[in-house]
């Protein structure tokens, strides 16, 4: 399973979530897009993101400055 990395850092709302609506048509079903960000807003945006596609919000933590999601798709 290839790892699939979105690097949304220094991106303002809505551009991490446009950016990973984006990249997680390339990661085949059943995988994990990993994205860094940040956009404090990012940590509502890909939540309300996940409950309205229908795909899973794995992990979201944050280490500093530096927002990291882990959105399976499904």
């Amino acid at each position: 399973m290839a790892e699939h990395v979105l690097n949304a850092e220094g991106l303002n709302c809505p551009l991490p979530i446009l950016k990973a609506k984006k990249a997680l048509k390339s990661v085949p079903q059943g995988e994990v897009l990993k994205i860094t960000s940040t956009d404090p807003g990012s940590v509502a945006d890909f939540a309300a993101f996940c409950n309205q596609t229908g795909n899973v919000l794995v992990s979201s933590s944050t280490e500093g400055k530096i927002y990291k999601f882990e959105i399976k798709r499904t």
